[in-house]
């Protein structure tokens, strides 16, 4: 069965504006695309204005802009913080105002360029593991590596000993906060680079809606990533990505919320670790409680059974933390 055949019964094509249509078709190529943008908000030059319903193929370059292209190449000499994780958009949709939620339907997704495609690399004071910028210590940074890898449709060659599967998302995805501009390396409650593998192939995103015609911002496609991210750099890649994009009116949500065809999500991103985890689960309750008819108290009680928690980033300036629950637990029909 297709992984986008669940659609059909989505939040996004039950409550959006298109009620499942799908309108146009639009291309955004880089050439199209012409100036990426490494920050988040509201002042960039919009790429395009598209209707809900409408499909965006977008070509998303990878988080080094395609910088480094052999493995004898030093992060640190090909780019210069905070300028990486360069992102398309943004893009308009035709009637999002604030106070509605963007839905993003992540359709396909496929690796593009010339091979090797894939890129993970060490970056000085940058990782779980190693002294940062904001887990300042007196020990030396680790040494600059660049692991280049052939990346296909169905596998990332790791070595020639360790094939990994193909399991392509987008690490960051985002409407324009109100007035900030975000650097494009920072989850927040806009969105932002959340690094959540679940955000893939066959899934819907909603976002919240806080300036009119949204803006929509994508890019930092991944092939693969671990839960956490966890040395800072997952198998970057550019990629051929197809989305789809409807509007959800007076949805009004305060983070990101993902839809897959098992399981609602609520996302939240925070320093420490354990109030992005907060954040989530208290998003998670909220959206039991006004959309399937929980009593609050009771959905806190039930998900200490059956709640699941994944580990987006802990790598990024805020960490990314998606808080979910079966959609088997919830009323039919809701």
């Amino acid at each position: 069965m297709s992984i986008n055949a669940w659609i059909s019964q989505s939040i996004m094509n039950r409550r959006g504006e298109a009620r499942g249509k799908v309108g146009e078709t639009h291309q955004l190529t880089e050439e199209r695309q012409a100036e990426f943008h490494f920050t988040i908000g509201p002042y960039s030059q919009p790429v395009m204005t598209v209707n809900p319903g409408d499909r965006i193929v977008v070509e998303t370059r990878d988080a080094f802009s395609g910088r480094i292209k052999t493995e004898a190449d030093k992060p640190s000499e090909k780019i210069r913080m905070p300028f990486a994780n360069p992102q398309n958009g943004p893009i308009m949709i035709a009637g999002a105002e604030p106070g509605d939620a963007l839905a993003v339907h992540i359709e396909a997704m496929a690796p593009r360029g010339e091979q090797p495609r894939g890129t993970c690399a060490l970056i000085p004071e940058f990782g779980a593991l190693t002294g940062t910028y904001y887990t300042a210590t007196l020990n030396q940074p680790l040494p600059e590596i660049v692991r280049k890898i052939l990346v296909d449709e169905k596998t990332v060659h790791w070595s020639d000993k360790v094939k990994l599967p193909y399991k392509p998302h987008i690490g960051t995805l985002s409407c324009s906060p109100e007035i900030d501009s975000i650097s494009s390396l920072t989850p927040d409650n806009h969105g932002g680079n959340m690094d959540l593998p679940d955000m893939g192939p066959g899934t819907v995103t909603y976002l919240p809606v806080r300036v009119p015609g949204a803006r929509l911002f994508i890019g930092d496609a991944h092939a693969c990533q671990g839960d956490g991210e966890v040395c800072g750099v997952a198998v970057e890649h550019a990629s051929l990505t197809t989305i789809r994009v409807d509007v959800v009116k007076k949805w009004t949500i305060e983070w990101p919320r993902l839809e897959t065809d098992e399981q609602i999500m609520a996302i939240g991103s925070a320093r420490p670790l354990e109030d992005a985890t907060r954040i989530a689960y208290r998003e998670l309750i909220r959206w039991m409680a006004a959309d399937y008819g929980f009593d609050q108290l009771d959905a806190y009680m039930m998900l200490s059974q059956c709640g699941k928690v994944r580990l987006g980033n802990f790598v990024d300036p805020k960490y990314t933390v998606g808080a979910g629950v079966l959609k088997k637990y919830l009323p039919a029909g809701a």
